[in-house]
């Protein structure tokens, strides 16, 4: 049975634990959270020749979205009641290609201050070389009372 959730972080376990729906993005693209917390966040996908680009490998921006999702929830499980935030930047570095298989990323808060977050994620390949790296610069909001 789906029952709702309050906090993002408590949304985010409730998925994991299949209590709830995990956001829809990651739904759209087969992502799945593996663990996240203390600034910290794992996903893994599996990826194939529907994802790719003209060149027949992994299109960039599938990466780019695995990516964010992991800079994004590694900075979520950093937020106190109240807080949300918003990339302000991000920028990826592809090293190597991908074609099929899954693919790993591990998203790292750097830098936590009041406003601003600067975070990194690698993503690896079944092999687990690392194929791309990003880092984000992300603002942190606070709801006004």
């Amino acid at each position: 049975m789906r029952q709702p959730v309050s906090s993002p972080q408590d949304r985010l376990r409730a998925a994991m634990r299949g209590l709830t729906w995990p956001p829809p993005i990651a739904v759209t693209l087969g992502m799945k959270i593996v663990k996240f917390g203390g600034g910290k966040a794992a996903l893994t996908m599996r990826v194939g020749t529907k994802y790719h680009n003209p060149m027949r490998t992994l299109h960039g921006g599938i990466m780019t979205d695995l990516a964010d999702a992991a800079m994004g929830i590694a900075t979520l499980s950093t937020l106190s009641e109240g807080e949300s935030f918003t990339t302000l930047e991000l920028k990826m570095n592809f090293l190597r290609p991908v074609r099929s298989g899954r693919i790993s990323a591990e998203g790292a808060v750097l830098h936590r201050g009041a406003t601003i977050a600067l975070v990194e994620a690698i993503i690896k390949n079944s092999e687990g070389k690392v194929v791309a790296r990003g880092t984000a610069t992300q603002m942190i909001l606070r709801t006004s009372k």
